[in-house]
């Protein structure tokens, strides 16, 4: 994927100013996301900070469109100044893929890190925006799960790699596999945040359900209790009959869980994934990027409210 190049008025859009300051800062027409990075330091146009949050997009149903979901909204987080790291957990590597990348391009995944021992930095990859990084996935990582199963405190292995590391980072980002396994483990007890996106279907229900059970179990037995929990209906056609009552299940069964921003059906929104593309890059004015904007705009003041006590709250502004 070739490097984004942004409008004045989407930098001035992404830097929360008004265009004439981006005029008078910086005279040209087009800019990269490098340049809008420098333009961010130059005028100090951070974003409010969120503490330190580890972010989980996870459901036991596949088919929910989970993965083009985390990766735009990843990307997007970036956009707005956030240093962001997205984990790819899934062996087909379909996260690497939405950012541009083959996964079979990388000799590095987290199995090296959780397995072999490998510092987190080393398998840490550059996106095409200065301040968003990612940990690559591949067809290795199919055996990461048997591979933990003998290890003393295999649960914890994923929250103790990131330790180096996640100071650099305003927001984790982990894309998981719709199964339930060591891996996946690892992930909710790394994470502070679990987003479960659905579809508006009444299949959706037994997945919620044994995830719930889960992230009980997880407070019971482990001790980990989540900041937040947010259900987010994802694919949604208002024309499907079927939808709507379904949509009204959840509102009635999951009220205190479930978003009130509703991610609508959207071809180009596939379509960007398909090609290895963020929707914000392929067609920022699309309904699946106007959807996801509105989603992080209602989740990020209860993240800044919710903080974890005695998460470092200081606005990150590096990148590299």
């Amino acid at each position: 994927m070739d490097a984004p190049t942004y409008s004045s008025k989407q930098v001035a859009e992404m830097l929360g100013l008004p265009p004439k300051s981006i005029a008078q800062a910086l005279k040209q027409d087009s800019y990269t996301g490098a340049e809008v990075w420098a333009l961010r330091a130059q005028l100090g146009a951070y974003p409010p900070p969120l503490g330190r949050r580890k972010q989980l997009f996870l459901n036991f149903k596949g088919g929910t469109g989970k993965t083009s979901l985390s990766t735009s909204y990843a990307w997007r987080l970036a956009e707005l100044g956030y240093n962001v790291l997205l984990i790819d957990l899934d062996s087909q590597g379909h996260a690497t893929k939405c950012l541009g990348f083959e996964g079979e391009d990388f000799d590095k995944t987290l199995l090296n890190v959780l397995v072999r021992k490998s510092p987190m930095s080393e398998v840490i990859q550059k996106s095409s925006l200065p301040n968003l990084h990612f940990v690559p996935s591949n067809l290795t990582m199919s055996t990461v799960d048997l591979a933990l199963m003998p290890m003393a405190g295999r649960e914890f292995k994923l929250r103790n790699a990131l330790k180096e590391v996640e100071a650099q980072y305003d927001v984790i980002v982990f894309d998981a596999p719709p199964s339930f396994g060591l891996l996946n483990l690892n992930a909710l007890m790394a994470a502070n945040d679990l987003f479960v996106p659905v579809l508006a279907d009444f299949l959706s229900f037994h997945g919620l359900k044994l995830l719930f059970e889960t992230v009980q179990s997880l407070e019971e037995d482990l001790n980990h209790v989540l900041d937040h929990v947010f259900i987010v209906v994802n694919s949604f056609n208002a024309t499907f009959k079927l939808a709507k009552e379904a949509l009204e299940a959840l509102q009635t069964h999951y009220p205190e869980y479930l978003l009130p921003t509703i991610i609508r059906q959207c071809t180009k929104f596939a379509q960007a994934s398909s090609e290895g593309r963020p929707v914000f890059v392929a067609d920022p004015s699309s309904k699946g990027a106007t959807d996801i904007e509105a989603l992080i705009q209602n989740v990020l003041p209860r993240l800044r409210v919710g903080a974890a006590p005695g998460t470092d709250d200081s606005g990150a502004q590096r990148a590299g």
